[in-house]
């Protein structure tokens, strides 16, 4: 019996189709899958070629297959995107420093500004400034108003402009002055008008006579209602005694000036 070697299983199968090896045997046509080898009378021998459609399907799997096999091996495009270190700090931007420094500085102007306005634009500085010398005013035979303040006193600073208002407005007929507490200059006239609290004003007569004082926050009423009796003559003024919120003199910081006629 004439046997067939498959080439696609490696298996030897025997040939089952009768008269296959006779002379007298029915021609068949060629068989695309199967090409028989004439000759010699030996083992014939089965070449196995796969059908164009099946070999076309395998090779579609097979690419399909590898397409995926790339697609898991490549990366994703959010992992290959170049990234920032993360620990690096941000790059600052100059210009928002620059907005930055600049509101700061117009806000702290306008602060400024504001508590200027808020005091009527006069400190104690200009209330200084403006005093008479405390020697000139007991000489010049003027009615004198005296206050004992000091720079870190804050009812001091709240009555600078009103008291400077009317200072303006009573300047010529009398003496404004001004004697800061922390001058050890002025430790003799402390103990004379018995200065406890600041601010402290002594209403004096031409003589230099002291006809009262007001000591602390009172309303403006007080110190212009005991001005204008001084500015008129008259011999006692509405307001001889009267006390409000102050400040202690026990707290003031003892300094020596340099200058004698300094009030300050």
């Amino acid at each position: 019996m004439a046997s067939v070697v498959s080439r696609c299983s490696g298996l030897l199968l025997p040939d089952l189709r009768p008269g296959l090896a006779g002379s007298h045997r029915r021609s068949l046509p060629p068989s695309p899958l199967v090409h028989l080898r004439r000759g010699r009378r030996r083992p014939r021998t089965l070449s196995c070629v796969a059908p164009p459609d099946s070999a076309e399907s395998k090779t579609d799997e097979q690419e399909v297959k590898v397409e995926l096999g790339e697609e898991k091996a490549q990366p994703s495009s959010s992992s290959s995107t170049p990234q920032e270190p993360a620990g690096e700090p941000p790059v600052p931007d100059k210009d928002l420093n620059r907005r930055v420094a600049l509101l700061s500085t117009l806000g702290a102007v306008g602060l400024f500004a504001s508590q200027r306005f808020k005091l009527g634009g006069f400190s104690l500085k200009d209330l200084a400034a403006n005093a008479v010398p405390y020697e000139e005013a007991l000489a010049n035979g003027k009615p004198t108003v005296v206050e004992f303040y000091a720079d870190w006193c804050e009812v001091c600073r709240e009555l600078a402009p009103d008291i400077y208002k009317v200072e303006q407005q009573y300047r010529d007929q009398i003496n404004f002055v001004m004697l800061n507490v922390d001058n050890t200059k002025w430790e003799q006239e402390l103990d004379e008008f018995g200065v406890e609290g600041i601010p402290h004003f002594a209403f004096l007569d031409k003589e230099g006579n002291e006809e009262g004082n007001v000591v602390g926050k009172l309303p403006k009423q007080y110190f212009l209602d005991n001005v204008v009796a001084l500015a008129s003559g008259d011999a006692t003024i509405p307001h001889a005694r009267a006390v409000g919120q102050y400040s202690s003199a026990e707290f003031r910081k003892v300094h020596q000036v340099a200058d004698p006629r300094s009030h300050g």
